[in-house]
């Protein structure tokens, strides 16, 4: 099924972003507002604990399976927040790098934050996700 997702590149702006600046969905689309996806595995424990990439790949984990348990993929995915607990723009790269292997050229609006602290004890990464798909 193709997406909902129609991505917007304005030529009159910077083609160096690495994600579409904007993005629509049709009126007849549902919404799906994912909470945000952490690394935790099926037993609750982060993993990774101070490895920016591992945990990166277990939030887009979490996030896919939460997408399917909703009726979506990541290709229905309309926007991301990815949140990193660190100031070093290095340590937001990293993360950052994992999140866009994983969609692709479905390069969505996104925004990446460095933040002070996340919820779970050992949390270095988490991502939240909006997605629309046809019903």
């Amino acid at each position: 099924m193709t997406s909902a997702v129609n991505l917007i590149r304005p030529t009159t702006l910077s083609d160096a972003v690495q994600y579409a600046y904007a993005a629509t969905a049709p009126a007849d689309a549902r919404l799906i507002f994912l909470a945000g996806s952490c690394p935790l595995d099926e037993a609750g424990a982060t993993v990774g604990e101070g490895n920016y990439t591992v945990q990166a790949e277990q939030c887009v984990r979490n996030m896919t399976a939460a997408l399917k348990a909703a009726g979506a993929t990541i290709g229905d995915v309309i926007s991301t927040r990815v949140l990193v607990a660190s100031t070093n723009r290095d340590d937001l790269v990293t993360a950052w790098e994992v999140v866009r292997r994983a969609f692709g050229a479905h390069d969505v609006p996104s925004t990446l934050l460095g933040v002070t602290v996340l919820g779970y004890e050992h949390q270095l990464v988490e991502i939240e996700a909006v997605a629309v798909i046809r019903d």
